[in-house]
């Protein structure tokens, strides 16, 4: 049964309210630990927190069990993966090594007694997984009204001046060109043949794993080699070389498709990886049939039949309209702050453009908050956006994509108008503290995206 938080007092153990942190070090480590101990230190915001973890993370789990890892530890160790930008490997040492982070988890003893509690790689792993963006929402919601009461000292009437803008989160992956995401379905076909090789050395026929890798390996890389340089028959050697790189791929996928079927199936282990074998041939035969339309047929492809990743499937290309970089490839993040620098909403943007997230945007942070100004880019501009924000916002600051009229110009060349579209620049500050924390490459093979805020 997982629990709250419960700390075992006792003369060796080191309480959380009392976590020595160094005031003089500008590492954000001590920055968040600030925060965290003063979160705890407030029972009414200790509550609401521990309080949507429990409603999130216990939802339809029974109360037996062994005990998992407390809602307030998981609480802790999110915050400083995130706001430090730390691999599960860092997190994994700092649970078991960093005495300032252990006595935030609420387990870390004096110099006379034993280590009570060791965390483990998977543990970890397994309980950072159960952060839902619901629930991660939640939390940021709870954590800007703590900064505006506690910090900011913001009084209840205040109106907030927000500012509105999207940028690229990348995912972890190479430039997706047809002959590269045919190599990764290959190898990965022949990754899972190896482990049943190894793990059933009984099955037979895949004694030249190493050469199909190998031979594969080299005719994708005279693909690349062939395509980057030029000369008088450079069409004809690369339809030759993709040709050959093709009836290769085939040979394999034939010889795996007959061989599947073959390899035991004696665990859930062995049955996901069979599932998964499944999965990178059809990828195979996929790009096998887009490398030949492109580069022997000369056909166009449009865009929604190509794959960006065969590994981050969520990664979409994007671009930016810019001459550096001109395309990125990842997600984009949609952000609001206030003039306290607080992430007030987040939103990942799944195939759409700015223009039509203002609306639902709007839908979640006005009910919540009283706004004065909200500044956005002409990447957000339509008419209809601007003139439904107008009806509950006092200044709506939205430039017109194009020429403007003459009202319009009037209308942007006030002074109000001109001062709090300079102001909305610092949005931009936000973003790159952002991407300085962690949030400029996705660590996950997913969208599961944590939000930090910008106390």
């Amino acid at each position: 049964m997982r629990k709250r938080f419960e700390q075992q007092f006792s003369l060796a153990m080191f309480p959380i309210s009392e976590t020595k942190i160094n005031l003089k070090c500008r590492d954000a480590s001590q920055k968040i630990a600030l925060a965290l101990v003063e979160i705890y230190s407030n029972t009414d915001y200790n509550e609401m927190i521990l309080s949507i973890l429990e409603k999130h993370i216990l939802k339809n789990t029974k109360n037996t069990g062994r005990p998992g890892m407390d809602l307030w530890q998981i609480f802790v160790m999110a915050q400083f993966r995130v706001g430090l930008n730390l691999s599960y490997d860092r997190l994994h040492h700092m649970a078991n090594s960093d005495r300032m982070f252990r006595q935030l988890l609420g387990v870390e003893s004096t110099d006379f007694g034993q280590k009570i509690i060791e965390f483990g790689y998977q543990n970890i792993l397994d309980n950072m997984s159960l952060l839902s963006e619901e629930l991660l929402k939640e939390l940021n919601e709870v954590i800007v009204n703590f900064a505006h009461k506690e910090v900011f000292k913001k009084k209840d009437n205040q109106e907030l001046a927000l500012k509105t803008d999207s940028y690229v989160v990348e995912s972890n992956v190479h430039f997706p060109t047809d002959y590269k995401l045919l190599w990764d379905c290959c190898r990965k076909s022949l990754d899972f043949v190896e482990k049943f090789s190894v793990k059933y050395p009984q099955i037979i026929g895949w004694r030249k794993q190493c050469n199909w890798r190998k031979e594969l390996k080299n005719a994708c890389r005279k693909i690349g080699q062939t395509a980057s340089k030029g000369g008088v028959n450079k069409e004809v050697n690369l339809k030759k070389e993709v040709q050959f790189c093709i009836t290769k791929a085939n040979l394999l996928v034939e010889k795996l498709t007959l061989s599947k079927d073959t390899f035991p199936i004696v665990t859930m282990g062995d049955l996901k990886n069979i599932y998964e074998l499944e999965h990178f041939i059809i990828l195979t035969i996929k790009h096998i049939d887009l490398l030949k339309r492109r580069v022997i047929k000369g056909e166009l492809i449009p865009h929604h039949e190509k794959m960006f990743s065969v590994f981050e499937t969520y990664t979409e290309w994007i671009n930016k309209g810019k001459s550096n970089p001109s395309v990125e490839l990842g997600k984009k993040l949609c952000i609001t702050t206030d003039q306290y620098n607080l992430v007030l909403d987040h939103h990942i943007m799944e195939n759409i453009t700015d223009s039509e997230i203002v609306i639902a945007t709007s839908g979640r942070i006005l009910p919540k908050y009283n706004v004065e100004s909200w500044s956005f880019d002409k990447g957000f501009y339509s008419k209809s956006n601007k003139e439904l924000l107008q009806l509950e916002i006092p200044q709506v600051i939205m430039p017109k994509k194009g020429k403007c009229t003459q009202a319009e110009l009037e209308e942007e060349k006030k002074p109000s108008f001109v001062k709090l579209r300079h102001q909305h620049s610092a949005v931009e500050s936000n973003i790159n503290e952002l991407e300085n924390r962690g949030l400029n490459k996705c660590p996950d093979k997913d969208t599961h995206i944590l939000s930090v805020t910008l106390v």
